[in-house]
């Protein structure tokens, strides 16, 4: 190397690293409550729960719950975490596909393999060596927007240094790449939602569940699942919600579920079930504001204090503007409810103390931004929102919603540090990005361009899985020259990969996290349980190597082992201050405490009590009923008010014998977490494949039995699945999780029953360019000829072999990186670096420049608790948020 820089080497040899490996590495938590148990026990925490390891001979034999922190755990953490951490699914050793081995310098890597070619086992400097020089490549031939970092969300690790987080830290050291702009997750409404409510809503925290034993009266859950999706968390599952959910059901709250299909929630909380086709929500919430204004049960008062824009909705819900009445009747043809369901329910909702709850499944969907935005309107037409035990909440599914908040701070990591490359590509985009270089696309009102991508860096995240349209994407994927995937297993994303960098799983690896997404109440200690399995290394390892291979080591460490980083994580949290580390490592987690008045807080409480005091994040600092932020954009397919647009699919429209399909969260996985474990896929799948959810009717029409394996299919694709016939589900629509492992057969089909080779790429809307997985029309029939079994889960054919010349590394080119990077660096403010740190490793923008600084004030309410700020902390991002936002001077 050239750079006159410590190295990875040196440090090791020096000794530095010896505190973490000597104090700390090995420690335990106390053992379990038996006296006379074994007492080889390390504490974890997983986003399925926090627990023992019980470990006999380094191999883990058990799991123990740890009663005080998670008394209900889930069969993933008590079968899951085992069964995946030995799986044959393992990335046991770096792998290379053999074509791009064979020709990394001559460029002929024939990237119309991927998917189909063998891959070669290589040792780790080779991995890193052809890695680094696929970096330099790129950046110095084509300019770091080349690059592309599809790693977005963090979900594969539920600790502070996750893969995606540390990716960033090392690319942005380089000059940066193409990010992904918003998610998956609520990609629609966390754009829609601050011009409209003045908060991104979909990720903020919840009234607190005793203002709604108390307080309410009809608690509405909009196709939103929180028995099901509170199973697992971002950070660390404990359930603390269940119990509670309970006392709400048994003070006498009346649930009602409006939903194609019933749900688990909805046994659970004994809520009255109202079948409504797919997509039609706006129809339905504008025909219940039509028939609220024909009964004057419309609260004007509220309306003239808290909104504006609502003579505009109301103008068009009554049929002024486009001569449509949004009448029940009008809606009853549209959502297949009865009329006079429809005028009753809106009777109750606008008469009683209403808690509305809508799903992100909402708008996963053509126009979603719409979806959510209906509901506001109508919760503000009847004067709900703000008031204790009312109004709307979009997140009462996720991360125990509905738990006071302890407004502490939790640990924080490294710094990803500033990616001087601005372009993007919003989440669900990626295909239409690979195939439309140089296309201009609006996002967020911004015009933005498709960059050439060249790379694709893929750490901790299966992309293969989430994007829609999969085999369309597998096609675009051939003119990328080179795709490195870091994980711990065989997933879509490795097996579309050049090179392929094993991880260890967390269980191999020492970190820290919290718990309690809106709480932040805990932290806990993510300690090394066994070690790695294989050649696989803790991605801190993995990219530290890279780092050093690039002559970067130092930066990326701050010539520091990770133990030393773990626990200044710790020193910035709320805990530190009652707990030492020592102890709190020992313990294996650390509690803080929530304030009695978090008890009692009501989501928009203050801003109901006093408006002008405490005025919402919108242009008006009122609820936005019609919003000319938006409007002003013109935007085709997304208006200025919630209005019902058709879909390009749907029942309304859907040709003979075609269903629509939904997609949501898996019982028994996280997306595509656990779908190799072999014990729960014994629990739920049908003839090794996803279930597929139909009713009884449309099945018998299709000589479809319980049990049968069924084919699904659509100009796009097919997929193979199990059936489950129900009469829990509403004629006309099929359900099938999302997230499973593919595997393709020699007739094209996923065999495995991955329902993206079925989804369509079509956006949600030019606002957001957000997924529209939940609109989809597929056909169903009996499959009488599959082809063997699902292989999802078997590795890739390897050869072990193979006979390697070794990389000269003068032929990699790596002094390049000294022109590439001198003009780059500069100090960061105290503002700007909490933000890369601790604001954009979850669900939020990672970029600036994208977002206006009235926007930026619409999303920080919710943003700085999920990133556990202080007041300190919360006023010093604000402020380089301010300076440095798209309209700042």
């Amino acid at each position: 190397m050239t750079f006159a820089n410590p190295t990875r080497r040196s440090f090791l040899q020096g000794g530095a690293a010896a505190f973490g490996a000597t104090t700390l590495m090995g420690s335990t938590a106390l053992a379990g409550i038996d006296p006379n148990s074994f007492a080889a026990r390390t504490f974890h925490a997983s986003h399925f729960g926090p627990f023992e390891a019980v470990v006999r001979d380094g191999k883990i034999v058990a799991i123990n719950n740890m009663m005080e922190l998670d008394a209900r755990p889930t069969e993933m953490l008590s079968y899951g975490i085992i069964d995946r951490t030995y799986d044959k699914s393992r990335i046991d050793y770096p792998m290379v596909r053999k074509s791009y081995l064979e020709g990394w310098q001559s460029g002929d890597v024939k990237p119309e393999l991927r998917g189909k070619e063998e891959y070669v086992r290589v040792d780790w400097d080779t991995a890193w060596s052809l890695t680094a020089k696929a970096l330099l490549d790129t950046a110095s031939n084509h300019g770091n927007e080349a690059i592309f970092s599809s790693s977005y969300g963090g979900w594969s690790n539920a600790g502070v240094f996750r893969p995606n987080v540390l990716q960033g830290r090392l690319i942005n050291l380089m000059g940066g790449c193409t990010n992904t702009a918003g998610d998956w997750s609520a990609g629609a409404s966390q754009i829609a939602l601050p011009h409209v409510i003045g908060d991104m809503e979909v990720y903020s925290t919840q009234s607190a569940w005793e203002t709604i034993r108390d307080e309410t009266e009809v608690f509405v859950l909009v196709g939103c699942d929180p028995i099901k999706n509170n199973r697992i968390e971002y950070r660390v599952a404990d359930h603390g919600m269940y119990a509670h959910w309970e006392e709400i059901r048994d003070a006498g709250i009346k649930f009602i579920s409006i939903n194609p299909q019933r749900t688990a929630s909805d046994e659970y909380l004994k809520a009255d079930w109202l079948k409504i086709i797919p997509n039609t929500d706006v129809a339905l919430f504008n025909a219940m504001a039509y028939h609220v204004l024909e009964q004057g049960l419309d609260d004007k008062e509220y309306m003239a204090k808290y909104t504006t824009g609502a003579d505009k909705w109301i103008a068009y819900v009554m049929g002024e503007t486009d001569g449509t009445p949004k009448t029940p009747a009008w809606a009853a043809a549209i959502t297949g409810m009865d009329e006079a369901e429809i005028k009753a329910l809106a009777e109750l909702l606008a008469t009683s103390k209403t808690e509305i709850a809508g799903a992100w499944s909402l708008q996963r969907a053509q126009h979603g931004e719409m979806t959510h935005w209906a509901i506001v309107n109508f919760a503000a037409l009847t004067g709900k929102i703000g008031k204790p035990g009312q109004g709307v909440g979009f997140s009462w599914h996720y991360g125990n919603g509905g738990m006071p908040a302890s407004g502490k701070s939790t640990p924080s990591g490294l710094s990803q540090g500033r990616n001087f490359v601005k372009t993007i590509c919003p989440a669900s985009r990626i295909t239409e990005m690979l195939e439309n270089p140089g296309l201009e696309m609006s996002y967020n009102g911004n015009k933005n361009v498709y960059p050439d991508v060249k790379m694709i860096f893929n750490a901790g995240n299966n992309f293969m899985s989430h994007q829609q349209d999969t085999n369309r994407l597998i096609r675009a994927l051939e003119k990328v020259e080179t795709i490195v995937s870091v994980d711990v297993w065989w997933t879509a994303a490795t097996r579309w990969a050049d090179i392929v960098m094993p991880a260890a799983s967390t269980l191999e690896q020492d970190d820290i996290t919290s718990g309690g997404t809106y709480s932040n109440d805990r932290v806990y200690a993510m300690k090394k349980v066994i070690e790695p399995i294989g050649d696989a290394l803790p991605d801190y390892e993995i990219f530290e190597g890279l780092a050093d291979k690039l002559g970067l080591w130092a930066q990326f460490t701050d010539s520091e082992d990770k133990m030393y980083h773990i626990k200044m994580a710790y020193e910035r949290s709320t805990a530190a201050k009652t707990t030492p580390f020592e102890e709190f490592w020992e313990q294996g987690y650390a509690l803080m405490e929530v304030e009695d008045e978090a008890r009692k807080w009501t989501r928009h409480g203050a801003f109901y009590d006093d408006p002008d005091a405490n005025p919402l994040h919108t242009t008006s600092g009122k609820i936005e009923m019609f919003c000319n932020t938006i409007a002003d954009m013109q935007i085709e397919d997304c208006p200025g008010m919630p209005v019902w647009m058709e879909k390009h699919e749907y029942l309304g429209n859907a040709k003979e014998g075609q269903l629509h399909v939904v997609s949501p969260h898996p019982w028994y996985r996280l997306h595509s977490q656990m779908d190799q474990s072999s014990t729960l896929r014994g629990i739920y799948k049908v003839q090794g494949r996803e279930p597929v959810r139909i009713n009884s009717q449309d099945a018998e029409k299709r000589g479809i039995a319980d049990g049968d394996l069924v084919e699904l299919y659509n100009d796009r694709g097919a997929v193979l699945a199990g059936a489950v016939v129900s009469d829990d589900i509403m004629p006309g629509v099929i359900s099938i999780y999302e997230g499973c492992w593919p595997q393709v057969d020699s007739k094209g089909r996923c065999n495995s029953g991955l329902i993206n080779f079925l989804t369509s790429t079509q956006r949600s809307s030019g606002l957001s360019q957000a997924t529209t997985a939940n609109t989809t029309l597929v056909s169903i029939k009996k499959c009488e000829d599959p082809d063997g079994p699902n292989l999802a889960y078997e590795k890739p054919a390897i050869i072990d072999n193979m006979e390697l010349t070794e990389i000269d590394e003068d032929g990699l080119g790596l002094e390049r990186l000294e022109a590439l990077t001198a003009s780059l660096y500069a100090d960061m403010t105290p503002g700007e670096k909490i933000y890369y740190e601790r604001c954009t490793v979850c669900h939020a923008p990672r970029e600036v420049t994208h977002y206006t600084r009235q926007q930026w004030q619409g999303i920080t309410p919710s943003m700085f608790p999920r990133a556990g700020l202080d007041d300190e902390e919360s006023a010093l991002v604000l402020d380089y948020l301010m300076k440095n936002a798209a309209d700042a001077n």
